[in-house]
């Protein structure tokens, strides 16, 4: 079993800050990929950013600049940190591992439940 579980979602007026967090736990064997996607009721699911496990970054154009994607190695854990929020970033965020779970079984996506954030003055 695998699970991932994001936290760090809440209210914060825009301008604000937020971090999320997204740590993957069970029987785990390697991390490759992992990103952070949003979706807003009645729409797509939207990629925000994603991380390689060599190190390698990439964003959706709407956060450079503002959104910074990070992993605790050890920890099996992904960071989000959100600077200069925006109503238009409100959404449920996701998190998402690209793994294996043992060293003979294919490479599966697991993704989190979600965390909601909410930009508003």
């Amino acid at each position: 079993q695998v699970q991932l579980v994001e936290s760090g979602g809440g209210l914060v007026q825009p301008g604000g800050s937020l971090r999320l967090s997204c740590e993957a736990s069970g029987n785990i064997f390697h991390i490759y990929d992992m990103a952070w996607y949003r979706q807003v009721r009645g729409n797509q699911r939207e990629l925000v950013a994603t991380t390689t496990s060599g190190g390698s970054t990439n964003y959706a154009d709407s956060v450079k600049g503002r959104f910074t994607i990070s992993r605790d190695y050890a920890k099996n854990t992904m960071y989000l940190q959100m600077n200069s929020l925006k109503p238009e970033d409100t959404a449920v965020y996701y998190c998402t591992a690209d793994l294996q779970t043992n060293i003979l079984s294919p490479r599966n996506d697991y993704w989190g439940r979600g965390t909601q954030v909410t930009v508003s003055s």
